[in-house]
């Protein structure tokens, strides 16, 4: 049977950080930085509306990620689908920017759609469809899960374990005014790396968890540098490693891109006011204009829910 006509499921999901420095397609983290996706079940044409920041950057049809999620769950489940459907996006997450925004959208269909479908599926089963669709589990499995996330995928399985993230942490975005996408940003990668580099990164990506663990943070200089794709990846940035530079000066712990890029997220215990002014400061001298966006670590993932009709 399709759902019934004219239920509404609303799913709010926090934007990611990934990757944190040397955690390459593992590490992510949940940011205080939110999208909403409705979905609602009509008698009418399929309908999809965006919304909200950087709405113009991101399509307004069928052809969105989100409902191709929406249609995976009612295919999967063998739910017949209603005669319609209406999904509204109500972004809050600058578009390709390295900040997850197509990890929500995609689980922000799923998780509307099953709900629609009176939940027949598991949340790791939503996070592997959820891993099929963006090809890799950091930014969904932070968003879906919250706090900060280590993720393993093993025969198209995600294997993931949750951390809780400290509320003394706090992360300060400097987000550019250009997009970056992510096929353009693994493109400058290279296809091998030398045994040292990858002994490098294990040490430090290891580091970098057993130091959030045990919430000792004057570890972070040291375990969030990276060799297997910000040397690369700073090339496509202007300005990336002043900008890294000057944020550290002014108190930052450590400095790592966001996701494939180009934003900036610097990691503080304090001084973020003064880190964040120094981040646009030295992106203007580059003649790059960004957004600055001072966040605490989203520790409660997404929510869904059926609004009354």
């Amino acid at each position: 049977m399709p759902p019934t006509f004219n239920q509404k499921v609303i799913a709010r999901i926090p934007a990611s950080t990934t990757n944190l420095g040397p955690g390459f397609d593992v590490l992510g983290l949940a940011l205080q930085l939110y999208s909403k996706v409705t979905l609602e079940t009509t008698e009418t044409d399929t309908q999809v509306v965006v919304s909200g920041v950087d709405a113009d950057k991101i399509p307004g049809t069928p052809e969105h990620i989100a409902f191709q999620a929406v249609e995976l769950v009612f295919n999967r489940s063998g739910t017949r689908p209603p005669k319609g459907f209406k999904l509204q996006i109500e972004n809050g997450i600058p578009a390709i920017r390295g900040l997850g925004g197509s990890g929500t959208a995609i689980l922000g269909g799923l998780l509307t759609a099953n709900l629609l479908c009176d939940s027949p599926f598991s949340d790791i089963e939503l996070l592997n469809f959820a891993t099929e669709l963006e090809g890799h589990p950091d930014n969904v499995a932070a968003s879906l899960y919250g706090g900060i996330v280590v993720s393993a995928l093993e025969e198209a399985q995600v294997h993931t374990v949750r951390l809780e993230c400290p509320p003394v942490l706090s992360v300060v975005l400097a987000i550019p005014d250009f997009p970056l996408s992510t096929e353009q940003a693994r493109g400058v990668l290279p296809t091998s790396v030398s045994f040292a580099d990858a002994i490098y990164n294990t040490s430090r990506s290891t580091l970098l968890i057993a130091s959030i663990a045990t919430g000792q943070f004057e570890m972070l200089p040291v375990a969030m540098k990276d060799r297997l794709h910000q040397p690369y990846r700073a090339s496509l940035i202007p300005g990336f490693d002043d900008v890294a530079k000057a944020a550290t000066a002014a108190g930052a712990l450590s400095v790592a891109l966001s996701g494939a890029g180009p934003t900036v997220a610097a990691y503080c215990l304090d001084h973020t006011d003064q880190v964040a002014e120094q981040m646009k400061s030295a992106f203007k001298k580059h003649q790059i204009v960004s957004d600055i966006r001072i966040l605490k670590p989203d520790v409660n993932g997404a929510s869904v829910h059926i609004e009354n009709t």
